[in-house]
Order: C-alpha cells, then sequence, then structure tokens
C-alpha cells in the first residue's frame, strides 16, 4: 500500500490557497442530495455539522450523550492558540508553525501544520462573531496569555472554561443547522460499526442506548470526530464515556491506525488519592503562568510546605529549562516530575506529587487578580482536594491525558477508505509525538469550519459513487456481526466485572507503556494484554439484557475494543526504537533528555489490521522537511530563541 498524503506543491505559505482553488466543487442543488454522518459532537464534530449544514448538505449527526453539549471538549480549560500577535511580542504565522513542529519533536506533517497555524486566525473571528466569551483587558481588547512551548503569549481564553465556552458556540451554530432542518440530531446513540461498499464508506452501524436497538445508517461520506483513546490508561483525565471504538472498528475495516504510541501525559493534574478513583481531574496547563512549580531539596521532607524556606525548594524547571521555566512543554515538564519523585523528592500521600505554588503571584498581583483568571480552577481544586490553593501551595502529577495518535488521513483529512474522514483527536495529523497546550482545539476547530467544508465536497465531486441502502447486504452482514458481537458478551456469564478487567489492564499499560519506556517493559506488556484479553471472554460478567438502557453492557463492549487496541498501542511503541516527544523510551536518551533517530524513524507508523493475534502490517509515510530544519530540541538556554 503506497501512502499519498496529497500534500500540495508549492511554497508552504500558498499549499492551502492553491489547494483550495483545485478542488473540484459540486453546485448547491447537488449539495441537497449528498447524506453525510459525522459520528461525535464535541468541536470537530459540531464544527463540522454547522458548517456542512450551512452549506446545504443533509447531515445526521450521532454522540452517545445525551446532549451534544456534554462532549469532553468540554472539559478543555485554559484556552486557544491563535498567532493573532495582539501582545505585539513577536509572534506570527511561522512562529506558531515551527512551535508547534518543534514541541512535535518534528514528528508531523510540515503542511498540515502550517495551514493549522494559518486557520488560527480565521477561528478567534469566527468563536468572537458567535460570542465566546473570551477574556479581554481594561481597554476591551481581546486579553491572551502564554502556555507551554511558546514564548510569546498566543493562547485566548475564558478563565478556565475555554472549551465550554467554545463547545456553546459551536453547538448554537448546530442547532440553528437543527432548526432548519438541515442538521438531524441523534444523541444517545452509539456507532459500532463501519460500513463499506466498493471500499467506500457508506454508513455506519448504531446501538440505541435507551432501547438496544441496533439499526443501520446510510450515507454518502462517514466523519468520525470521536476524540482520543487515554482511556486504555484506565486512569487519565478524560471522562469515563472516552472511548477508542469508533476509530478501531474503522481500522478493522481497513483503516490505517497511525503513530498510536503518542501518547501525552500532562504535567497539570491532580494526584491520584487512592484505589477507589475511577478518572483523574486536570487543572488547565494555563495555571503555570503564575503557578511556580517546585519539591523540597531534601529527599523525605515532610513539613508543610509554607513552612519550607525558600532556600530549601527545588524550582526544578526553571532550574533545567531557564528559557522556558516552568512552561516547558508538557512531555519534558511530566517527566522532570516524574523524575524528582523517583529521587524520594515528591510529595503527598505516596510521594507522588509536586508543588504548584501561587505565593509570589497572590504576593505581585494580588489574590483578586489570580480569582479573575483562575478563581473556577481553585473553586475545583478545593472541592476535591478539601485544600485552598490561595493559602497553601496546590499538588499535581502527571496522568494521561491527549493522543497524538489516531486514524491515518492525508491533507484532505480523509483516511485511506474513500468517503471516511476523520477530524479533531481521532486523527493524527497535526501534533506529532507531543502536543503543545491551547492546540486541541485550534485543530478541531480548524478542521470542522474550515478544512472538511472544502475537502468533502472535492471527494463528492470526484468520486461519484451511487447511492447506498442499508437494505445492502453490507449493512445486514455487518449488524449480524454486532448483534453476535454482543450475545457472546451477554452469554460469557463470568465472575469478573468489565471495570476489574479495564482497572488490570490500566495498571499494565501505565506501568509498561505510560511515561516511561523500554524493550522489557513493552515486551511485558504486549505478553500480559492478551491474556488479560482470553480472560476477559472467558470470565467477564455483563448483567442485564441488550434490549434496554444498560451502561454495563455499552462500557463492556468499549472495554473489549481497549482491549484490542492496548495491543497495538505497545507494538508500535516497541518498534520505534527512539525517543522523541511523550514516547520516551529509556533506551535512547542523551543527558536525561529524548535522543530521536531521525535517519530510521523520521516518518508516520501507520499500521494496518490482520486480525486478533496476527501482527498488523506497518506502512511508512516519510517526513520531510523543507521550511524547518529537524534539530535536537532545547529549552535550556536563554538564549534558546527562534
Amino acid at each position: 500500500m503506497k501512502l499519498d498524503a496529497k500534500i500540495p506543491s508549492g511554497p508552504l505559505e500558498l499549499k492551502w490557497d492553491k489547494h483550495r482553488s483545485d478542488l473540484k466543487l459540486i453546485a448547491p442543488a447537488n449539495k441537497r442530495k449528498c447524506d453525510v454522518i459525522i459520528v461525535g459532537t464535541g468541536l470537530a464534530g459540531a464544527s463540522a455539522a454547522a458548517s456542512l449544514g450551512e452549506l446545504g448538505y443533509n447531515v445526521k449527526v450521532f454522540c452517545f450523550q445525551d446532549s451534544p453539549r456534554r462532549a469532553h471538549s468540554v472539559a478543555a480549560q485554559g484556552g486557544i492558540n491563535a498567532a493573532k500577535n495582539y501582545q505585539n511580542d513577536g509572534d506570527s504565522i511561522y512562529r506558531l508553525f515551527y512551535d508547534t513542529i518543534k514541541g512535535g519533536d518534528f514528528r508531523s506533517r510540515e503542511a498540515n501544520v502550517f495551514r493549522l497555524a494559518q486557520l488560527s486566525l480565521n477561528i478567534i473571528d469566527q468563536c468572537v462573531a458567535q460570542g465566546v466569551p473570551f477574556a479581554r483587558d481594561y481597554g476591551g481588547l481581546l486579553d491572551n496569555r502564554s502556555f507551554g512551548g511558546a514564548q510569546v503569549s498566543r493562547t485566548f481564553y475564558a478563565r478556565g472554561q475555554t472549551g465550554q465556552q467554545l463547545l456553546l458556540g459551536a453547538y448554537q451554530s448546530m442547532m440553528r443547522q437543527v432548526a432548519h432542518g438541515r442538521v438531524k440530531l441523534y444523541p444517545r446513540t452509539d456507532m459500532l460499526d463501519l460500513v463499506l461498499i466498493n471500499g467506500h464508506a457508506k454508513g455506519i452501524i448504531v446501538r440505541d442506548l435507551i432501547t438496544g436497538e441496533i439499526s443501520s445508517v446510510a450515507g454518502d461520506a462517514v466523519i468520525l470526530a470521536t476524540g482520543g483513546y487515554s482511556n486504555v490508561f484506565f486512569l487519565s483525565t478524560n471522562a469515563k464515556g472516552c472511548n477508542v471504538s469508533a476509530i478501531y472498528r474503522a481500522y478493522k475495516k481497513g483503516a490505517l491506525f497511525a503513530n498510536p504510541c503518542f501518547t501525552q501525559i500532562h504535567p497539570t493534574c491532580i494526584p491520584v488519592s487512592g484505589d477507589y478513583q475511577s478518572k483523574l481531574t486536570l487543572m488547565s496547563e494555563s495555571l503555570r503562568n503564575d503557578g511556580r512549580i517546585w519539591v523540597p531539596k531534601k529527599p523525605g521532607d515532610t513539613r508543610h510546605p509554607n513552612d519550607i524556606p525558600e532556600d530549601e525548594r527545588d524550582y526544578f524547571l526553571e532550574r533545567k529549562y531557564p528559557s522556558y521555566g516552568n512552561l516547558a512543554p508538557r512531555d519534558i515538564a511530566s517527566r522532570a516530575a516524574k523524575e524528582v519523585c523517583d529521587e524520594e523528592r515528591g510529595v503527598g500521600p505516596g510521594g507522588r506529587g509536586v508543588y504548584l505554588d501561587f505565593s509570589e503571584a497572590i504576593k505581585r498581583l494580588g489574590k483578586r487578580k489570580i480569582s479573575e483568571r483562575y478563581g473556577n480552577l481553585f473553586e475545583m481544586y478545593e472541592r476535591i482536594t478539601g485544600e485552598n490553593g490561595y493559602e497553601q501551595p496546590m499538588r499535581i502529577y502527571p496522568a494521561p491525558h491527549y493522543t497524538m495518535g489516531g486514524l491515518w488521513v492525508d491533507y484532505n483529512l480523509m483516511s485511506n477508505i474513500p468517503g471516511l474522514f476523520v477530524l479533531g483527536e481521532a486523527n493524527f495529523s497535526d501534533h506529532g509525538a507531543n502536543r503543545l497546550g491551547a492546540s486541541a482545539l485550534m485543530q478541531g476547530l480548524a478542521d470542522g469550519y474550515f478544512i472538511i467544508p472544502y475537502t468533502i465536497g472535492h471527494y463528492f465531486a470526484t468520486a461519484k459513487e451511487p447511492k447506498s441502502s442499508v437494505n445492502n447486504p453490507e449493512f445486514k452482514k455487518a449488524e449480524k456481526d454486532v448483534v453476535n458481537m454482543i450475545k457472546k458478551l451477554l452469554s460469557v456469564k463470568g465472575k469478573r466485572s468489565a471495570v476489574s478487567f479495564h482497572k488490570e489492564l490500566g495498571r499494565v499499560m501505565w506501568d509498561n507503556v505510560g511515561m516511561t519506556r523500554s524493550r522489557q517493559s513493552l515486551e511485558t506488556a504486549l505478553k500480559r494484554v492478551p491474556e488479560i484479553r482470553d480472560e476477559f471472554w472467558q470470565n467477564v460478567i455483563v448483567s442485564g439484557v441488550n434490549e434496554t438502557l444498560n451502561q454495563d453492557l455499552e462500557n463492556t463492549i468499549r472495554i473489549a475494543d481497549f482491549l484490542e487496541f492496548a495491543e497495538l498501542l505497545a507494538l508500535d511503541a516497541l518498534e520505534r526504537e527512539e525517543s522523541c516527544g511523550g514516547h520516551f523510551r529509556v533506551e535512547y536518551q542523551e543527558n536525561g533528555e529524548a535522543k530521536r533517530n531521525d535517519e530510521q524513524f523520521a516518518y508516520v507508523a501507520a499500521w494496518e489490521y490482520q486480525g486478533i493475534g496476527n501482527k498488523p502490517i506497518l506502512h511508512k509515510e516519510p517526513l520531510y522537511y523543507e521550511y524547518v530544519q529537524m534539530a535536537t530540541r532545547s529549552y535550556k538556554s536563554m538564549t534558546d530563541l527562534l
């Protein structure tokens, strides 16, 4: 299989404009004849539905939540990047592009990233026009703050609830199209399979989560905007409903899965407090603007943080990475926190935590100003921990968060399966081996508002595939496969809950495929995961029946997919014998920092499914850089400027 990324020719800054002018168009009257299926109603899915509905397409949108407003995009806190240069601090489209390429450790496509930086300008204008209440300065102008991996202030924000406000903007735009009849919304509906006809994506199989009914939905194209897969680690910052099922089912139908080992560990999360937890809570990276991260210099120091003198504190990020300090990129900050905890200088229960201290910022700016910027985050922290972050430092520790891997897509955001488009976190395209903070919201909205409206029209104009019907035998076969899978799960009647298997899988993945990886740990995971999966299918117990609301069943179906996908993730990590971004192999490091191998691994790893128990086929898309030079990432020197 030859991977054609369809990257346009010409100068980098003109590629997208040239490509848009070269794309084939379809007339408005013909758009009304095209049926588009969208799975997911987060920022990518909702913005795509709103845009395509506005253009006149017939759109059907599916989400498993009771309302699109409950998509996990709502949990994004800190902000959204855009190269507006409102602060007059030297920002530009090129600088945002370079920061993103460098932050991803030179493992992302150059053309895709530059397009993302270009479109960031349009996104802010779009959202302001929708009424998104971005923070403003004293004079009423849009305000900005800094985020990790950047030396400029380019992050637009709405206190600590930016994702929620942006999602409301996309949601209201989508609901306007629902009111016009161009978009039909199907909440509480789970996608369980993809249907291909003549090699093209032509529909999906869904389960009504209230009645258990299995049904088919036919369309002329399918868009997956279903987010990431961090819940493979069980404990993560993702909502419990987040899962890999939609993109994994597409993978099993032939879609290539790219870079699954590129998973991000976020440095700013509330530490684990006990085995009873089912998820972790993110504290926004924006807090690192004013909070200083430190641990005691002396191992085993159990004094209250307010009792530890300044000269006995180690501000380790400021010490190790002076040019970026507490705003070092997420992968680097996370490993640095683990390192000091491994030295037995961690704080809190179990010694797995570091301090995030606002005392200096409160002294400099006043408590009122800090509250204006982050008040809801401080309130959330106190509700969870019982500690007042204004009066004593917060405790944080790294946790699984975002996933840079996803289904392989070309420049048009179409997978190797014609007619199957993948948007946002569900694809691999923009972030390489590590995502910079405040770039997830940027990608989701760029894909939905400004890219897919152009590229999906080109597909319809050139593919000219006949319309399909749910009466096609391929739909009937896919429905039967889904029904049989559910019957098989319900018939096992073992003694262990699905959650217990998920917890066991999560421990194996975190211990062996987490923040640090080695050949030995990855081989351990590849041995243990199939063993857990085999026991799952022999000993899982699913309560209830299919023909009703059954959250145990829907959760078990998703865990079954995680038990297969985890093996692919570990295999990809084993095959990539280098360290880059969030993928840190202990055998490949230099002075404690990631050591890339550009000669052998400067490629996108795209895996082709070959059946359970069989090793998938690896396809490689080489990564070429015309406008940036691959270099060792350094955030240490005060002169480390672009």
